[in-house]
């Protein structure tokens, strides 16, 4: 077959979605020698990708996610590449698009998180955006050959809200990197032109409003004045139009509370090679999440050999399982609870360490590219 893979995401400024995406290439590269693949990439990530595999092209496809042009331009060019099966790792599948498909649902968010706040559109554009959003995802759903989820929870989401047959859906899990066994040193200086002087909390991810770090800002604030932790709050993220509303917010906070003045960090954007730093140097790794179809920004910590407190939201206590903290999302006071119970306590913070190196073996980007490939496979052209 002639395989194409939607890429547009591809990269780590795709955040969790571009992490799949660029796996999964990676994977099939170094697996598959019977297909033939095109690889569809924006201009922006374009050299971000060098096939490693002759059976492996890439094609220019620039057209914006979510985009008219996305629904018009894109099936053209897809078609000219005369593509036998087309994945999509995210919902966005054009309605013009007719050939067979496999699609990949990471979550509902856009249908548990029906509001504005996750928006920057005024609230009639907003509400047309929405319309065609959910009739997207429903013909994306309805059409595809194979579903492919990342969690079982994902699934039986998608079972309860859209009447599909079970066995059209797939959970082939993500992947989560080895135990780290470099060892990074503080680089003071370096830390010190981010404004981080003390120990810190870490979150890595965007602000969009499922996220919930509003309440974790509030639970900071509790956690500083109740518990009188001497703390600093890390948030890495590139900045958008989110974060930016985030931290006035934030400055809200800060001006009716003089106590946590200095100790909200927006660190933006922080490039691989670099967020191990962050990760290891970090007291603890706070996910407050509302909603997560897999979680792997907690895996990750785990990987560096951090403590992880998360949300019981949804997905995450079947992905973290017994290697985590967890706490009532909607309770800023439990979440500080639960911060306080892990700092304070180092058996506590080391058995949840040993956990989280255990927990992510049950993972792996090779499983999940083999699964997947499988997948593929498995489709019926005619």
């Amino acid at each position: 077959m002639t395989i194409g893979i939607d890429a547009r995401f591809f990269g780590p400024r795709g955040k969790g979605l571009g992490r799949y995406t660029q796996k999964l290439i990676e994977e099939l590269e170094k697996i598959d020698t019977q297909n033939d693949y095109v690889i569809f990439l924006r201009r922006a990530n374009f050299e971000k990708f060098q096939p490693q595999n002759s059976r492996f092209k890439k094609v220019l496809a620039d057209w914006r996610w979510y985009s008219f042009a996305e629904q018009i331009f894109l099936p053209f060019a897809i078609y000219k590449q005369k593509i036998d099966l087309m994945h999509w790792p995210h919902f966005n599948v054009p309605i013009f698009y007719f050939k067979p498909f496999v699609v990949t649902v990471h979550d509902l968010i856009l249908r548990r998180f029906v509001t504005r706040r996750a928006s920057t559109l005024g609230p009639v554009k907003y509400f047309f955006k929405n319309l065609a959003y959910c009739l997207v995802f429903w013909l994306a759903i309805k059409r595809a050959r194979k579903i492919i989820t990342v969690s079982q929870y994902v699934k039986e989401e998608i079972i309860k809200c859209f009447g599909v047959k079970p066995e059209k859906i797939v959970v082939t899990y993500e992947g989560a990197p080895p135990k780290t066994t470099v060892n990074y040193q503080l680089p003071t200086a370096n830390f010190k032109q981010y404004g981080i002087e003390r120990p810190y909390l870490l979150y890595v991810g965007n602000a969009y409003p499922h996220k919930n770090l509003e309440r974790l800002i509030e639970a900071f604030e509790i956690l500083i004045k109740d518990y009188k932790q001497d703390l600093q709050l890390v948030m890495v993220g590139e900045e958008d139009y989110f974060y930016r509303r985030l931290q006035k917010q934030a400055n809200t906070i800060i001006l009716y509370s003089m106590i946590v003045f200095d100790r909200i960090i927006f660190a933006g954007f922080v490039p691989d090679e670099e967020l191990g730093v962050f990760y290891q140097n970090a007291a603890l790794y706070i996910f407050p999440s509302l909603c997560e179809g897999f979680g792997l920004p907690a895996l990750e910590a785990m990987s560096q050999g951090v403590p992880v407190v998360v949300s019981n939201a949804t997905s995450l206590p079947e992905i973290l399982g017994e290697a985590a903290i967890y706490f009532n999302p909607l309770d800023p006071a439990d979440i500080a609870e639960k911060l306080n119970q892990v700092l304070s306590d180092g058996n506590l913070r080391q058995n949840l360490i040993v956990k989280g190196f255990e927990q992510i073996k049950k993972y792996s980007w090779r499983r999940m590219g083999e699964e997947t490939l499988k997948i593929y496979s498995g489709i019926k052209l005619e």
